[in-house]
């Protein structure tokens, strides 16, 4: 034996040795695990809502944490029907609403609920917007409607998780085929096309086994982990790959296995490291999402680094016959015509590149961004969207803004909603203080005995009773010493306080009068689970704006000064528009500092790497201007990026590139 043949002993090759080994051990985990992974798959919590992972601190998200503890959201959608007369809309809405499951139909007349012969129906279900039978309702209507020409908008489901999911499926598709493709054109050996398969195949289904180890991951981490952990680690199976090929050319199978993993470990382990810092930065953004996705992500490229280093080399050893006998010339042209370009122009191409580089800095940082699905606008539609769209164009916008104040002052509340509906911006206003009751009184009226009797159908002297026990109830005895027949007391709180009488058994009330009130409490019930909790009030506003833009956020200003009159601090203004101002201020901050630490953190890595400070900048500067030329090409064609595409393209670009960058300072030096 020669002394380039003499075994190595150092640590490396001792723990390739043993890898090489017990390759059967390994493919006994790899099947036992992906057994594992068909049970675990269901143990994963995927959360649906972007909001929940806003900083605690945003008005959005203490708001909506109020709102989903104080208050009963049911579940609504709009439902479009096109190609419809008039009276067939009336005749359609009075059959909708006998539909099990229905709460309420708003349809009317006007041009809000029917246009261009077309009919919208406000669809309110009988259940929290939470419950599945919401669902099972809506699926009736459609069934319903099945032979008209429909278009549904609505918030129920995970509808946007749904679409991304599917669209990612069919993406993974078309990826798969072309990597086997790619793979095919530039391998010398047919055989290694499914090592290579095999291998990656096995890291995604051990990284989507060990999900359910997170607790709860986002819909966005779950749908787009396999895209992001092919495109981030493939590399490193091909590096192991070629190092097999170049020592197998000199060494036999096992040996040539052993040296080239030997090789392997510390140069994909180093490169991998920039890729998993680079997503390390994501984990220190304002924005919940970002540590999400890194923790996902780098668990997907260390369980493919797992993958690589363990599972590989038992797929070589299994596949070497075929490797040898399945090898080909090369399909790939010789491209040096390239690196003689880049020599001749290399007093020109650099001066360009800083010069675009600076040009597409100042452009990238003015890339538009979109921070809600619904308004967003695609090459690609999706049924949802297209749904949208259509009632958009046909109807207007139907933008919903709730707004959570202290209750108890009916007043304050009347006041706000008689200003909004004033506004040419606002739809319509839903609160307790603008609810018609009966004979025009709004729900939070003050009556006085003689007015409620007449009202309700009461004897006066009932009427007199209920009051005075009203008035003890709320120990406001001065009202009982003033004179009981002058005390007025607002029409919500007086039914309610008789509904609690009348369950209580002290007043007992029969015939036509106890039917209109069982119909009024039932009716009372609904509007105080939406709208009044013992701490807050809520009003609904539904605005003829998109749920964002300048002229939306500077209507949401208004609104913060116009409430802000009234109570203060105090209050809450929270949907789908106040969600894309807060995700707007916590971006525009976090996209500034991941761009910073994951240069600072890769530099770092790579000043290790090649011991020299000047490489490493150079490197940096390469990558990133890529990244913001990439970037300002919507910024120039003024076309919103919706936020998470920008956050997973930048991942992958910062990631992957600077891998290339490596292989081919590498070589360089």
């Amino acid at each position: 034996m020669t002394e380039q043949e003499q075994p190595k002993n150092d640590f490396m090759h001792k723990l390739a040795l043993q890898i090489v080994e017990r390759r059967n051990l390994v493919f006994l985990i790899v099947i036992l695990g992906a057994i594992f992974t068909i049970f675990s798959r269901s143990w994963v919590k995927v959360e649906s809502d972007l909001t929940t992972y806003l900083p605690k601190t945003s008005e959005t998200r203490m708001g909506l944490d109020i709102m989903e503890k104080e208050f009963t959201t049911y579940g609504s959608a709009d439902v479009m029907v096109a190609n419809i007369t008039p009276d067939e809309a009336d005749q359609l809405n009075d059959e909708l609403a006998g539909l099990r499951g229905i709460q309420m139909i708003e349809y009317d007349d006007t041009t809000a609920h029917y246009n261009n012969v077309s009919a919208l129906y406000s669809i309110t279900f009988d259940y929290p917007e939470d419950d599945d039978q919401c669902l099972e309702t809506l699926e009736s209507v459609k069934e319903y409607l099945k032979d008209y020409d429909i278009y549904v908008s609505t918030s129920l489901g995970n509808t946007q998780e749904e679409t991304i999911e599917r669209e990612v499926n069919v993406i993974m598709v078309y990826v798969a085929i072309i990597i086997v493709v790619v793979l095919i054109f530039t391998s010398q050996t047919y055989a290694e096309v499914p090592v290579l398969l095999l291998t990656f195949v096995v890291g995604m289904i051990l990284n989507m086994g060990t999900n359910f180890l997170l607790g709860t991951i986002s819909f966005v981490s779950n749908s787009v982990t396999n895209i992001l952990q092919l495109a981030l680690s493939l590399d490193y199976a091909i590096i192991f790959c070629n190092h097999f090929k170049e020592e197998h050319e000199t060494l036999p199978l096992k040996e040539a296995v052993i040296e080239s993993l030997a090789k392997s470990i510390p140069e994909i382990s180093s490169s991998s490291l920039t890729t998993i810092s680079g997503l390390g930065a994501l984990a220190f953004m304002h924005f919940g999402i970002g540590l999400d996705m890194a923790v996902v992500l780098i668990k997907a490229i260390l369980l493919s680094l797992l993958s690589v280093f363990t599972l590989m080399p038992g797929l070589l050893v299994l596949f070497s016959n075929l490797i040898d006998k399945t090898q080909h010339k090369e399909l790939l042209p010789n491209i040096t015509a390239i690196g003689k370009f880049d020599v001749k122009t290399r007093f020109i191409v650099p001066p360009l590149f800083v010069a675009l580089t600076v040009f597409a800095c100042i452009f990238a940082n003015r890339c538009p961004y979109a921070y809600t699905y619904n308004d967003l606008t695609t090459a690609k539609q999706s049924e949802k969207q297209i749904a949208v769209q259509k009632i958009k164009h046909t109807f207007g916008y139907n933008n919903m803004v709730a707004i959570m104040v202290p209750s108890g002052d009916y007043e304050k509340e009347g006041a706000i909603l008689e200003t909004l509906d004033k506004d040419s911006r606002v739809k319509s206003t839903m609160g307790l203080a603008n609810i018609e009751a009966m004979d025009g009184y709004v729900l939070t009226d003050a009556l006085t005995p003689r007015q409620l009797s007449e009202l309700a159908g009461l004897d006066y002297e009932v009427a007199q009773l209920l009051y005075t026990a009203y008035a003890t109830d709320h120990s406001q005895y001065g009202e009982l010493i003033n004179g009981i027949g002058a005390y007025k007391v607002p029409l919500f709180d007086m039914f309610m306080f008789l509904k609690q009488q009348m369950e209580d058994g002290n007043i007992t009330l029969s015939g036509e009068i106890q039917d209109t009130l069982d119909d009024l409490f039932n009716q009372l019930d609904q509007a105080k689970v939406q709208l009044q909790s013992d701490n807050y009030s809520r009003m609904v506003v539904y605005l003829d704006l998109p749920e964002e833009g300048d002229d939306t956020r500077s209507f949401l200003d208004e609104v913060h000064d116009l409430v802000r009159s009234y109570y203060g601090d105090d209050f809450y203004v929270v949907g789908n528009s106040t969600s894309a101002v807060d995700l707007s201020s916590s971006f525009a901050e976090d996209n500034l500092l991941i761009s910073i630490l994951s240069a600072l953190f890769v530099m770092l890595i790579l000043l290790f790497t090649f011991k020299s400070a000047g490489l490493p900048v150079l490197l940096i500067l390469v990558i990133q201007g890529s990244i913001w030329l990439n970037f300002s090409v919507p910024a120039i064609e003024n076309t919103p990026l919706y936020f998470l595409g920008y956050l997973i393209v930048n991942s992958i670009q910062m990631g992957a590139n600077i891998d290339y960058a490596i292989v081919i300072s590498s070589h360089y030096t």
